[in-house]
């Protein structure tokens, strides 16, 4: 558990009230996202569940207590002082997958430790026999064969007549059947509890978000984002899994890319009405098979790029700024990176080569992220703050860079690290002229 200090040191930023230091990092942020050089370079912390090591708390806990958990997202925003501090995720969790039965998702207290961090369970929810019917309608075949599978408590959508049907009128359905079905209704039932608990969770992480702005903390581009997967990851991740969709790439490449397509234009179409209906700025893509050690340059090319280039594309025609995590490593495919509309996209960093990716892409795309989360595990202040004074320096210069961590949050760093990190990038991060 960690002591937070009695009273609040505001370093640089002394003497400002929140509301200043609110407007002045809402514009700090802006001005990056802009390719614009700011008063100096801001930092984003996501501290996720560091929060349980500060707090001596369980991961658990900070599920199943929000209060508690918001509690100390303040305290380490207050006494780390970044231009944005965001939480564990306000959304899913362990109360979520319980109510569902959920088989995808371990979440501390639901098929994990109290105190383990949370996993995606990957397996072949989609068999290759399923092609042809997901083909005809995704829709449709999601709803009566994938969730029913991945889910416990929702097997009674699979008593559904294809959905197809709904296209012959509501006086003769044959679906009031199934509608008056008790195993059915069972799964309704469990439909309306997840979405009244996801409801109740999405209007506390509003309240919370304007807890913070009283404190001085903008929201960062996360609070103003919906997903949009990349599409082969669309079908990689959730559907076919890595061995799947790997064999798929020489058993039916032809099943394969029609699939990729299909889902293209979906996440397309809805992620752009959602944006227009939230009011949202950006779509954020987690990129997971796409990177060098996953496929060729061959592979890529056919099966990766070219999906995900469109549909990127596709958002900036419709005013919403593609906000893509590039996870492990992406140093082969920096040039492809290039092909993407100058200004009109924001980039995180896991494992590639930070320098590399400023002298590739720094006058394309605002980088995000720079700080190795094992240097913030074990390390010095020394080598933390040499380390980031190289970011400042190099990766900051000519403005578009916010600091961040490589994997994009928290959890397992020292505090007394973290802090010498933020001041460092304080000290070393400001722009000639301020």
């Amino acid at each position: 558990m960690f002591n937070f200090p009695t009273t609040i040191d505001l370093g640089i930023d002394k003497g400002k009230t929140p509301e200043q230091l609110c407007a002045e990092r809402a514009k700090r942020l802006q001005d990056v996202i802009d390719l614009k050089v700011p008063d100096r370079i801001p930092i984003n912390l996501m501290f996720s569940y560091m929060l349980s090591d500060l707090g001596g708390v369980t991961k658990l806990t900070l599920h199943e207590d929000p209060e508690l958990a918001q509690q100390l997202l303040e305290k380490a925003a207050l006494y780390y002082q970044p231009d944005t501090a965001r939480g564990v995720f306000a959304l899913g969790g362990p109360q979520l997958s319980r109510l569902i039965g959920d088989r995808m998702m371990k979440w501390p207290g639901y098929g994990l430790g109290d105190n383990d961090t949370f996993q995606y369970a990957e397996g072949e929810y989609m068999k290759a026999e399923d092609y042809e019917a997901f083909l005809l309608d995704p829709g449709d075949w999601s709803i009566r064969t994938l969730w029913p599978r991945v889910a416990e408590h929702l097997g009674g959508l699979a008593l559904l007549p294809h959905l197809g049907m709904a296209a012959g009128g509501i006086a003769f359905s044959n679906f009031y059947g199934v509608f008056a079905h008790p195993k059915f209704r069972e799964s309704i039932m469990v439909l309306k509890q997840a979405a009244d608990y996801t409801m109740q969770s999405l209007g506390r992480a509003q309240a919370n978000q304007k807890r913070m702005e009283t404190l001085g903390f903008p929201p960062g581009v996360f609070a103003y984002s919906t997903f949009a997967a990349a599409p082969f990851d669309a079908i990689a991740d959730t559907l076919r899994g890595i061995r799947g969709v790997f064999l798929d790439m020489h058993r039916r490449p032809d099943q394969l890319l029609e699939a990729i397509d299909k889902m293209r234009r979906i996440i397309t179409q809805n992620t752009i009405e959602t944006c227009k209906a939230l009011g949202l700025k950006y779509a954020g893509s987690m990129l997971h098979r796409g990177s060098d050690g996953f496929m060729s340059l061959q592979q890529f090319e056919t099966f990766y790029w070219p999906s995900a280039k469109k549909m990127w594309l596709d958002f900036v025609d419709a005013g919403i700024t593609p906000l893509i995590f590039y996870e492990g490593t992406w140093d082969q495919r920096l040039d492809y990176l290039a092909e993407l509309p100058k200004g009109k996209t924001v980039s995180m960093w896991q494992s590639s080569d930070i320098f590399r990716v400023k002298e590739v892409l720094g006058d394309q795309m605002v980088i995000m992220g720079g700080m190795p989360n094992s240097m913030l595990h074990e390390s010095s202040p020394d080598a933390i703050r040499a380390f980031t004074r190289r970011l400042c320096e190099e990766v900051g210069e000519d403005g578009g860079f916010m600091m961040g961590t490589a994997v994009g949050e928290l959890q397992g760093c020292k505090p007394e690290l973290v802090k010498a990190w933020v001041d460092a990038t304080k000290e070393f991060g400001q722009y000639k002229g301020n």
